[in-house]
């Protein structure tokens, strides 16, 4: 067991890292029928905070096509319970659980105001894009090269140039 223990302690190579997250997603597939998907769980929790508010966000327009796909959550009649919530759930659970077998779980006392300012742009930003493309690097990249779509690699080699330019001008302008 010590030894077990001592491999997760070091970090592992990209590649191993990349195989076990695709047999994962082929194993999520099989048992419940969908592929990685992490914003879909945030967009029924939206919904399901705006119905707690007493809107019925599925008379808007940019809601009204998700009611046929989501509709047996929906009609469930509990919108935080389902299996994209799971999903998220154990991706944060698997997260704490890594990061405390390899003993590098700290607490971060954030830096400064700028920093939390950034951060927190950062998020809202990443969280109105996902609404934009109707989903995130997961669902977009991930789960859409192991079905040999197009847009997955489009999405792919922009996001790798996005990347640039966003180090780019952190470390210019912010580090």
């Amino acid at each position: 067991m010590k030894s077990i223990i001592k491999y997760l302690k070091k970090p592992w190579p990209y590649w191993v890292g990349g195989i076990l997250l695709g047999v994962m997603n082929v194993i999520l597939l099989g048992l419940i029928g969908i592929s990685w998907q992490i914003t879909s769980g945030f967009l029924l929790w939206g919904i399901g905070i705006l119905q707690w508010f007493g809107l019925d966000p599925f008379k808007w327009e940019y809601f009204s096509h998700f009611q046929s796909y989501y509709g047996p959550i929906i009609s469930n009649g509990n919108i935080f319970i389902n299996q994209y919530t799971i999903l998220n759930i154990g991706v944060i659970l698997g997260s704490l659980v890594a990061t405390l077998l390899a003993s590098q779980f700290k607490w971060k006392k954030i830096k400064s105001k700028k920093q939390f300012i950034i951060a927190l742009l950062g998020g809202i930003m990443m969280g109105y894009g996902t609404r934009l493309a109707v989903g995130c690097n997961i669902g977009a990249f991930f789960s859409g090269i192991p079905s040999f779509s197009l847009h997955a690699w489009v999405f792919g080699i922009f996001v790798m140039l996005g990347t640039w330019v966003g180090v780019k001008i952190l470390v210019k302008f912010f580090i």
